[in-house]
């Protein structure tokens, strides 16, 4: 029996930074079949980075054992973008603003990803002032 795991999304973009972090984890397990345990939102005028750790599933990890990391890299480019109208209209809606770029990433030892959002605009925003 696998062991229980607790999820931390925390954040240093306040409670805005919490709900993206809970929604990007919310659309990773949607389409893995489990989310990452941790997540940090960092946000900083117009870029939102969620930084993620423990993504890999159990398949994708025995993947790795037996030398196949190029392939989870590869599987795991394929997931992101067929999450990516998701996960943009996730951060739209939380933020009240249009991303206009989105840039994803995963790396495998550690065991890490990161979901980079620019966000229209160059002005700075405070968190706690969004809706």
């Amino acid at each position: 029996m696998a062991a229980h795991r607790t999820a931390d999304h925390a954040s240093d973009g306040g409670p805005l930074g919490a709900d993206i972090s809970n929604a990007v984890v919310q659309v990773l397990a949607e389409y893995t079949g489990r989310g990452p345990t941790k997540a940090r939102t960092s946000i900083r005028e117009n870029l939102v980075v969620v930084l993620l750790q423990d993504t890999l599933t159990k398949g994708e990890l025995t993947l790795v054992r037996n030398g196949g990391a190029d392939k989870v890299i590869e599987l795991r480019g394929e997931f992101q973008a067929a999450m990516r109208e998701d996960l943009v209209a996730a951060l739209e809606k939380l933020t009240g603003r249009n991303v206009t770029a989105f840039m994803s990433t995963n790396h495998i030892d550690p065991d890490l990803a990161a979901e980079i959002f620019v966000l229209d605009g160059a002005q700075a925003f405070d968190p706690a002032q969004l809706p």
